[in-house]
């Protein structure tokens, strides 16, 4: 399995609750998953908070905008 389909799987499972975009539980249980998948594929190379909220934003609005 590849990046993306995992992040598409992660995203989409957070995404069936439909309040998950307001709901701070469902934000933080995404971050970590994102936090865990991304250091499964060894990125990024150096633990930096910005690249963690990047794609934190980046899958919300995957989703919000895939809809």
């Amino acid at each position: 399995m590849n990046y993306q389909s995992a992040l598409k799987i992660i995203v989409d499972d957070k995404a069936k609750y439909t309040d998950w975009s307001t709901r701070d539980d469902i934000k933080a249980n995404l971050q970590v998953d994102l936090i865990l998948l991304l250091d499964e594929f060894d990125y990024p190379p150096v633990t930096i908070d910005d690249v963690y909220k990047e794609v934190l934003e980046q899958a919300e609005n995957f989703k919000k905008y895939s809809e």
